[in-house]
C-alpha cells in the first residue's frame, strides 16, 4: 500500500519526466533541424552540430523519457530503467543550449533567450530524475562479476580511445594557448570553451570511472553505470549525427580524424552497455530483472 507521500513522488516524477519529454521535442522541432522558430547566435558549424543534437534529442531521448514517465506514472517498477538513462544527458544538454551561444557576438543575431524556460525546466527535471532514479535502485541486488577475459579487453580499447579523445581536444586547447587561435574558435569561442570544458571536465572522467567501477564494485555499480552509459551512448549518437549532418552540409569544421574517434567510441560504449546490463540485471529485488 502506498502512502501519500509515496502517491505524490510517483505523479510528480512521472509528469516531470512526460513534460522534459515533450519540452525536448518541442525544442527540437522549433529549431533548426526544422521549423526555424529558435534561432540561436552561433556559428553555421555549431548549427550543424545543433540539428544534429535535436534529431537525437527528437528521436531518442524525448521517447525515453515520455515512456519512462508513463511507467512512472502507473507504478510500473520498470520506469527506473528508462529514467536512469536520462540525467546525465539532460544536465549536459541544458546547459550547453543555456549557455554555449555567442550572446556578445555582434555578428550573429538570434532568438533563443526567450526559450529560456524550456531549457531550465530541462535542468530542474534531469535533477529530479536523477534522485529519484537512483532512489528506485535502493533494494537492487548484485549480479554476478563481470569476466575477466571479456572485461581486461574492453577497459584497454575504452581507455584507449577515451585518451585519444581528450588528447584531440587538449591539443586544440594548447594551440589556442600558443597562438591565440584553433580549429573553430573564431566563429564560435563561447561553444568552443563550453564543449572542451564540459568534455575534458564531465564526458571523459565519467568514462573513467565507470571503468574504475566495473573492476572495484562490479556487483554494488549497477544503477551508477546506467546512468553513466544512459549519457555515454546518447552522447554518442548526438556526436556520431552531429558529425554526419556536418559532413552533408560540407562543413570545413569537420574532420575524419574527429568522426573516426567519436564512431569508434560509440561501437565500444554501445558493446560496455549490454555488457554492463548482461552481468548486472541478474538479480533485482523487487523481481523485474
Amino acid at each position: 500500500m502506498e502512502t501519500k507521500f509515496q502517491i505524490f513522488e510517483r505523479c510528480a516524477v512521472g509528469i516531470t519526466a512526460v513534460s522534459v519529454g515533450m519540452c525536448l521535442a518541442a525544442f527540437s522541432v522549433m529549431g533548426p533541424l526544422w521549423l526555424e522558430l529558435i534561432q540561436y547566435k552561433t556559428s553555421p558549424s555549431a548549427i550543424y552540430q545543433l540539428i544534429g543534437q535535436d534529431l537525437v534529442n527528437l528521436l531518442f531521448l524525448s521517447p525515453l523519457c515520455v515512456v519512462g514517465g508513463v511507467l512512472r506514472l502507473t507504478g510500473n517498477p520498470r520506469a527506473k530503467y528508462f529514467l536512469i538513462m536520462t540525467p546525465l544527458y539532460l544536465i549536459y544538454t541544458a546547459l550547453s543550449y543555456g549557455m554555449g551561444m555567442e550572446w556578445s557576438h555582434t555578428a550573429y543575431t538570434g532568438n533563443s533567450e526567450q526559450f529560456f524556460f524550456l531549457y531550465l525546466w530541462t535542468l530542474i527535471g534531469a535533477f529530479i530524475l536523477l534522485f529519484d532514479s537512483l532512489a528506485r535502485f535502493s533494494n537492487y541486488q548484485s549480479g554476478k562479476n563481470i569476466s575477466k577475459r571479456l572485461l581486461t579487453p574492453y577497459t584497454i580499447v575504452f581507455g584507449l580511445f577515451l585518451l585519444m579523445f581528450a588528447m584531440m581536444w587538449l591539443a586544440e586547447v594548447g594551440e589556442l594557448i600558443n597562438t591565440g587561435t584553433s580549429r573553430g574558435y573564431e566563429a564560435s569561442p563561447v561553444a568552443f570553451w563550453v564543449v572542451r570544458y564540459f568534455d575534458l571536465g564531465f564526458t571523459i572522467p565519467l568514462g573513467f570511472i565507470s571503468i574504475y567501477l566495473l573492476w572495484s564494485r562490479p556487483r554494488t555499480s549497477f544503477p551508477v553505470q546506467m546512468l553513466f552509459y544512459g549519457f555515454f551512448i546518447t552522447m554518442g549518437l548526438a556526436v556520431n549525427v552531429m558529425g554526419l549532418v556536418m559532413l552533408f552540409m560540407g562543413d570545413p569544421d569537420w574532420t575524419l580524424a574527429g568522426t573516426m574517434v567519436f564512431a569508434g567510441l560509440l561501437v565500444i560504449i554501445a558493446g560496455g552497455f549490454f555488457m554492463v546490463v548482461k552481468y548486472g540485471r541478474e538479480k533485482i529485488a523487487d523481481g523485474t530483472s
